[in-house]
């Protein structure tokens, strides 16, 4: 079943390309294991959870936002790992990370549309975005990449500098 959203407006910035927001839902600061969920299109296909920038919405509220709908999840909201674009689908998402605090038992998706979440080590979940979502694993290989960063120079934020546009 394809998720309907008659309300939505889509916002496209300067470059006409659509804009979007995802969180790469961690489970500690350890970053070992990432939380993704069904896809509304393919049900048996794994995706990371976002959605579209709203009208005068932040990306970091929409990345909130499109995690609590899609994955039933909250929690404390961490660094932005970049902005990744997809130029076949003309879309560029901002990418935070967000350590989960609380799961529930049911949640928008999952009652709508039986979306379902599941825990994956970064390894399980770059075979399973290889699938579906190739441009996504951009997002997992830079969480990895600004870890190693943080951690050499005792960092909590990633440089923007750090964090490139990729296709």
């Amino acid at each position: 079943m394809v998720k309907e959203k008659p309300n939505s407006t889509r916002i496209y910035d300067k470059d006409g390309f659509r804009r979007r927001a995802a969180c790469i839902c961690v489970r500690s600061d350890a970053e070992a294991e990432v939380l993704l969920v069904t896809s509304s299109r393919r049900p048996e296909l794994w995706i990371v959870p976002g959605g579209g920038v709203e009208p005068d919405e932040e990306p970091a509220v929409t990345a909130v936002r499109e995690v609590l709908e899609e994955a039933g999840v909250t929690g404390k909201l961490g660094r932005c790992l970049g902005v990744f674009e997809n130029t076949e689908h003309r879309h560029r998402t901002e990418v935070f990370v967000m350590t989960v605090t609380k799961e529930l038992e049911e949640w928008e998706d999952s009652r709508s549309i039986g979306r379902k979440r599941q825990w994956f080590s970064i390894d399980e979940a770059l075979d399973q975005l290889a699938l579906h979502k190739p441009t996504q694993q951009h997002y997992l290989m830079q969480l990895r990449h600004s870890k190693t960063n943080s951690a050499s120079t005792n960092s909590t934020v990633a440089s923007p500098a750090a964090s490139p546009t990729t296709a």
